[in-house]
């Protein structure tokens, strides 16, 4: 069993105990320490930023032409933090729990616990940073609910609270960059990671404008490249989120962690036809207002506002009493699935349900008039009041679905569909994010810690926040103080002549190849081959038959991809080449990862393993664990950390 280091004592000392007793470095010898930041998104330009703050040398490399640029900017929703700002109950241990029990049990205590722990300080720094928050009219920071919580906790500031919060965090990492603590290298992709006598010593960067490979050496490399949502082709992640450097780094030993545990969101456009390569995401914070129904009749072709409320299933609110259309994401998503396989999804597709904000619009109207003493209003101003109230909550969210669809949300339920868009798995790391390579670090979404096998609405930011800001800049010094001895290693020490070898053989293998396809089809293939069989629903036929299909794939892949342009110059093909390569294997461990876990939990939904009324079965007798995956000459090798809860007893989950 793998140890994850998890500190003595009670759940709620282990954090405040490690800090206070773990290794420190003085402010000399962090000058003499060089680090390398992958990925400057939410958990690396808060890592990069607080790193470079405590005096560390610090390399940020990023793919993109600004961090900015990062996916991190697409989150619309908001961040979790238990302030209990609303007096609802909320508080750390709730927050705790709510995530425990989102995951379906397959979450780290310890972990999770810390991140309750530290979600507070996170809105002070931010709110300290200038991010600006929503506020209630008196000018208190305002909150509203996501899924899988019955209290008030989520933060936002419309429907960009990610772009807001990437704002705050680039602007403390360009900060650095001017005081010539942080490096920045924009445009650079990790194609290989330098391993030293066991210990991650550099990367190998491609430099996407001139093609032209570089060396770096760092004392700790820290990888905060996200999610592999794009795994599936068709999600919600920005075009170019990949999995490129998670996977060089196992490839080079670093273990990968419940790879099957990938999230489908249940409030996303409905896919339109064949010829779309990204999907849209329309904001959890939706459910918080709007309600989910389909028609009774099952083949109802009539337009939504000629079908009466006697004739409206709200199906959500009718099976889950309790959380209504705040259920998790997985439940949402299997019963949007459910309703629409059994005949009564709508629109074109059929492939889609309706989120309503009728209701809503009547519920502010009213409430607006009364605050403004109104006497007798008609219908068309209580209507226009509770528009106006929607508009300053959601209105980005409404005009954009507009934009895409051509529908007034405002006058026609929205229509929804689930899709891919977030990944609880990634690279295994113990208590203080390290992965099983010494040195190696992975934070945020490209880690699995927190999360288990769902993750609620609102958590990917306070996650990411998290680890760059509050935990890696104690959880590395603990490593670095036994560094402080090692000198910087050059560049044309042979691992790093060794490691840009193979990165550039790889390379020119990809380019001559020659062959009459294209990398997006190749993508597009494999993402129909894990959406359709390890996807929403999993069997293990499916998975046995996927996993054939990826292998056959990757064959061809290797015998008939065809990229145009050279190697020395800016070729965006050959940068996809790369990352589709790794997203095929990829798609096979996941598919094996699935096929090994006979069991359901959270968004791991095994069709063989359900309650009679469709709910997801555990076996927390045979797979309490986290499957960490170790990569031995192409094949996998399966290793196991045990999940033991010491406060929260797992049971069958429920939302009724």
């Amino acid at each position: 069993m793998l140890d994850a280091k998890i500190p003595s004592g009670s759940l709620s000392e282990k954090w405040t105990k490690y800090k206070g007793s773990v290794k420190l470095v003085n402010p000399a010898n962090k000058r003499k320490l060089e680090i390398i930041v992958v990925g400057t998104g939410l958990a690396g330009s808060s890592a990069a930023a607080s790193l470079g703050e405590m005096g560390y040398k610090v390399k940020a490399f990023c793919f993109q032409d600004s961090p900015r640029r990062a996916h991190s900017i697409a989150a619309q929703g908001g961040i979790n933090a238990a302030k209990n700002y609303q007096n609802d109950g909320d508080s750390t241990y709730r927050l705790f729990y709510d995530t425990i029990k989102g995951g379906d049990y397959r979450a780290r205590e310890a972990n999770v616990h810390r991140l309750a722990e530290v979600s507070t300080n996170i809105i002070d720094q931010c709110v300290a940073q200038g991010v600006p928050f929503a506020r209630e009219y008196g000018g208190l920071l305002s909150n509203r609910s996501f899924g899988g919580t019955q209290v008030q906790r989520t933060f936002y500031a419309a429907g960009q609270t990610g772009q807001q919060l990437l704002i705050g965090a680039y602007q403390a990492l360009e900060r650095q960059v001017a005081l010539g603590t942080v490096q920045m290298y924009s445009r650079h992709e990790m194609v290989e990671l330098v391993i030293i006598d066991g210990k991650a010593r550099g990367i190998i960067a491609r430099n996407l404008v001139t093609g032209e490979l570089e060396r770096h050496f760092g004392h700790a490399v820290l990888l905060c490249t996200g999610g592999y949502g794009n795994v599936f082709y068709l999600s919600t992640n920005a075009m170019g989120s990949n999995v490129t450097a998670a996977w060089k780094a196992h490839r080079k030993g670093a273990y990968f962690a419940n790879p099957c545990f990938t999230q489908i969101h249940p409030t996303c456009i409905p896919v339109s036809g064949d010829h779309q390569s990204k999907l849209t995401l329309m904001s959890e914070s939706l459910r918080n207002d709007g309600r989910i129904w389909v028609p009774t009749k099952q083949g109802d072709h009539r337009p939504p506002n000629e079908i009466p409320e006697d004739e409206r299933d709200y199906y959500l609110e009718r099976r889950y009493p309790a959380f209504g259309n705040l259920v998790p994401r997985d439940v949402a998503s299997r019963a949007a699935k459910e309703r629409c396989d059994a005949g009564y999804g709508v629109g074109t597709s059929k492939q889609a349900v309706y989120l309503d904000y009728a209701a809503a619009i009547q519920r502010y109207g009213k409430a607006e008039a009364s605050k403004r003493n109104l006497g007798n209003v008609s219908p068309e101003t209580i209507t226009q009041l509770g528009k106006d109230v929607v508009k300053e909550k959601y209105g980005n969210l409404f005009n954009m679905y507009e934009k895409i669809t051509g529908e007034n949300p405002y006058e026609v339920p929205m229509r929804i569909y689930p899709a891919v868009h977030y990944t609880m798995g990634g690279l295994w790391v113990d208590y203080e994010l390290k992965t099983s390579i010494d040195g190696l670090y992975a934070l945020g979404e490209a880690n699995f810690s927190d999360h288990g096998a769902n993750r609620l609405g609102a958590s990917a930011l306070m996650q990411g926040l998290a680890d760059g800001y509050f935990v890696i800049p104690y959880t590395l010094g603990n490593y670095l103080s036994d560094e402080i001895r090692t000198n910087n290693i050059p560049t044309d020490h042979p691992a790093f002549v060794e490691a840009e070898k193979h990165a550039s053989e790889r390379i020119n293998k990809l380019i001559s190849i020659n062959g009459t396809q294209t990398v997006e089809s190749f993508h597009k293939r494999l993402g129909k081959i894990i959406w359709d069989k390890c996807g929403m629903a999993r069997s293990a036929e499916g998975l046995k038959q996927a996993i054939e299909e990826v292998r056959a794939l990757k064959k061809e892949f290797w015998s008939d991809v065809r990229i145009p342009g050279t190697i020395n110059e800016m070729n965006p093909e050959l940068d996809k080449a790369g990352r589709v390569a790794d997203f095929i294997e990829l798609g096979e461990l996941m598919c094996l990862d699935a096929l090994e876990r006979n069991e359901s939990c959270g968004g791991h939904f095994r069709e063989e393993y359900q309650t009679p009324d469709g709910e997801a079965l555990r076996d927390d007798e045979n797979y309490m664990y986290v499957a960490a995956w170790e990569m031995k000459d192409d094949n996998w090798q399966l290793h196991k950390e045990a999940l033991n809860y010491e406060i929260v007893k797992p049971s069958q989950r429920s939302y009724k």
